[in-house]
């Protein structure tokens, strides 16, 4: 295989050059972005649904606000903390189609070109230090990555990796040329990238951190005085935010907007030590070892580089120790996973550092050799893999995949999956030590021959995921079926009342595939979201729904379950998933109620009780079952109204039982129907097996009236 590869990186090291002097350089770089954005909107299409939640549902929504009000709001009400810049760029999809599942294809559109724009910046960076043609290599790694799938979803990793390196390529060129020039161009890129994800004040501790090591490696540090324009500007600027914080009555912690969680927690060393270790590893694991490689031999012999390959590597390495700290400390509190996606922006970084260590001629010092294969291999044995592959890697760590289908394909407890990757470590580090330097090229091709495997794997377990998603929310035919039978995209039109009864997503699929759904009102607890949302009580008495402020809640059209009886007309339904979209025009209020009913069962005791608002007579159905574990004979229901027999029925073992009864109207306007059991059991009492103590009676399976109710 090695010497294979040998050969065909010589026939390409012989042919690049021709060809890459033979077109201007800007046609190249244009051909990888073009070519990559075309390949990863295909892959992108493969993802049916939005799936990360509830960052899709978040930056959706904010991106469809910008769109309708200019402003930026979650469910109609503003916010702010979160990225606008990615909400900004998807918004023209909002403006230019109606149809959700076109807005959708459209977002991911775009998001194939910004993750594909990345190209361009890490060319740039590369060519500081790099020919031409190794840097167009550099610019194909960049695009290649696994996180480049998220051009699948809606986030705000599809922006920021682009964004990222060009504030990187801005912080070099200000070591570079440290004027207030350079500065200020600097700063205005961190500011974007601030904009995009409030992860970026972490290039503020790079950029104050790169000129030190700068002077450390050329070993003056008299050199950190050249940077005085760059220390005035930052920590003046700093000053300068810090007391308008204070002077708006605001806490510093809202400078990490959707993030100020995170200083809520209390961290110790230790752990954030071990995080960083997995952090680090995962990350020379995602580039493919050789770049670490790289990056520490090139270290070991930083007397012997030029300027501006001391400049690439002072802003390299604080990029890359500030970013994997801050995702680390995050990670040791807030999710306990290890965050790539939160990190592989630095991966071109190392790119550029393996592309170097090509162009000096592959030096192989012994110490520095020895060294860098020992971290280059020996990181990835670091990670417990087993606590990380699972379902949370299918959104966090896109690398675990490929090693989660190896485990599956060759059935290896996960266990055991670390001795595979320090194998794999193992024979690259070989590679790249062995290998001849006029086959030089080998070894980014290995990179991409390992991009391109790990890619059917990713691409399948993030399809499904999707695809479960969207089975979990939606399961009509159209995803957009309520604007289908609504016929608009007023978000005013359609609340959404969600009783806990059904899964999270059928309120955030629907809500995301369909523009006219609007306000969210929950029964029995919040929907786990965090976003905003209306708690309502029924008023028993009247069988209206009131707010916190007990005023009645006005709506036109209603999406529920059918646990939930409210009142109105059925319009559509989503009958797998129980769901129904109901015409109301007026007061939210439940057609009935029923009590004697046990709680998140279909049991009753000795009695139960069902009351009908607004009713205009008519004939009740109600559906019953007895249990013949319980009663061997038919069980006795009776029905009264108004204190009078109004019925009686024997319901069988084990088989569903009709019995109607006539509603007669209250002078208030109710019908209202006591049902009483002729026996009950305990059956705690009567199976040996059973810790019920519940005294049952019956099974009610549901109610229908016909008539004039």
């Amino acid at each position: 295989m090695v010497p294979n590869l040998v050969r065909i990186g010589s026939e390409a090291v012989r042919w690049l050059p021709s060809r890459a002097t033979a077109a201007p350089v800007w046609a190249w770089v244009g051909a990888i972005v073009v070519l990559s954005s075309l390949v990863r909107f295909a892959l992108a299409r493969h993802m049916v649904a939005p799936w990360i939640m509830i960052d899709e549902i978040v930056y959706s929504e904010l991106a469809k606000s910008f769109a309708d009000t200019g402003h930026f709001a979650i469910r109609d009400v503003a916010t702010s903390g979160y990225g606008d810049v990615y909400p900004v760029l998807i918004s023209p999809a909002y403006v230019l189609f109606g149809s959700m599942p076109t807005v959708y294809t459209a977002i991911k559109a775009v998001n194939a070109v910004l993750i594909s724009v990345s190209a361009i910046p890490a060319y740039l960076l590369a060519r500081r230090v790099v020919s031409q043609r190794s840097s167009l290599v550099v610019a194909v790694l960049t695009v290649s990555v696994p996180s480049a799938f998220y051009a699948g979803t809606i986030m705000t990793e599809n922006a920021f990796y682009p964004i990222f390196l060009f504030a990187a390529l801005a912080l070099v060129h200000t070591l570079e040329r440290p004027s207030w020039r350079s500065v200020a161009l600097f700063v205005l890129a961190a500011l974007l990238a601030y904009e995009t994800r409030a992860q970026a004040v972490v290039l503020v501790a790079a950029a104050l951190t790169a000129p030190l090591v700068l002077a450390a490696m050329s070993r003056r540090p008299g050199l950190v005085l050249r940077y005085r324009w760059l220390y005035g500007i930052l920590v003046g600027g700093g000053a300068l935010v810090v007391l308008a914080e204070v002077a708006r009555g605001r806490s510093l912690r809202s400078l990490l907007g959707a993030y100020a969680a995170a200083t809520d927690s209390s961290y110790s060393a230790g752990s954030v030590a071990k995080w960083l270790l997995w952090h680090v590893a995962e990350l020379d694991l995602y580039t493919g070892v050789l770049p670490v490689l790289a990056l520490v031999v090139l270290l070991g012999r930083s007397r012997r580089l030029v300027t501006e390959e001391r400049v690439f590597l002072a802003a390299a390495l604080p990029l890359v120790g500030w970013l994997a700290l801050e995702v680390a400390a995050f990670a040791s509190q807030q999710s306990s996973r290890i965050e790539e996606r939160n990190l592989f922006y630095v991966a071109p970084l190392l790119f550029v550092a393996l592309a170097l260590w090509i162009e000096r001629g592959l030096p192989r010092p012994r110490a520095g050799i020895a060294v860098g294969a020992a971290i280059a291999a020996g990181l990835v044995a670091t990670i417990p893999y087993q606590h990380f592959i699972g379902i949370s890697s299918e959104s966090d760590t896109l690398a675990m995949l490929p090693l989660w289908s190896l485990s599956n394909w060759l059935t290896i407890p996960l266990e055991q999956i670390r001795w595979v990757v320090l194998g794999g470590a193992a024979v690259f580090v070989i590679v790249g030590i062995a290998i001849p330097r006029r086959a030089a090229l080998v070894l980014p091709m290995l990179l991409l021959v390992l991009y391109a495997a790990a890619g059917q794997p990713i691409d399948a377990r993030t399809q499904s995921a999707s695809i479960g998603a969207l089975f979990q929310g939606v399961t009509s035919p159209d995803r957009d079926w309520i604007t289908r039978a609504v016929g608009s995209s007023d978000p005013r039109l359609v609340a959404v009342v969600w009783s806990g009864a059904t899964d999270r997503l059928t309120v955030n699929e629907n809500e995301f595939f369909n523009r006219d759904v609007g306000p969210i009102f929950t029964l029995a607890g919040p929907l786990p979201d965090n976003l905003a949302q209306t708690p309502v009580t029924l008023l028993r008495r009247t069988g209206y729904y009131v707010d916190a402020r007990d005023r009645r809640i006005k709506v036109r059209d209603v999406l529920t379950d059918t646990s939930v009886p409210l009142a109105g007309v059925p319009i559509a339904r989503d009958a797998r998933k129980g769901l129904v979209l109901l015409r109301v025009d007026g007061d939210l209020r439940t057609a009935y109620r029923v009590d004697g009913v046990y709680p998140g069962d279909t049991w009753t005791g000795a009695e139960f009780t069902y009351t009908r608002f607004a009713c205009r007579g008519g004939v009740l159905t109600t559906t019953l079952r007895s249990d013949g574990r319980l009663f061997a004979d038919a069980q006795i229901v009776r029905a009264y109204e108004n204190g009078l027999a109004v019925g009686q029925i024997g319901v069988p073992p084990d088989r569903d039982t009709a019995f109607r009864v006539h509603l007669n109207p209250r002078r208030s306007g109710e019908c209202v129907v006591r049902f009483r059991v002729a026996l009950t059991r305990v059956p705690a009492e009567v199976q040996r097996s059973s810790t019920d103590t519940r005294p049952l009676g019956i099974h009610v399976l549901g109610f229908t009236v016909a008539g004039h109710a």
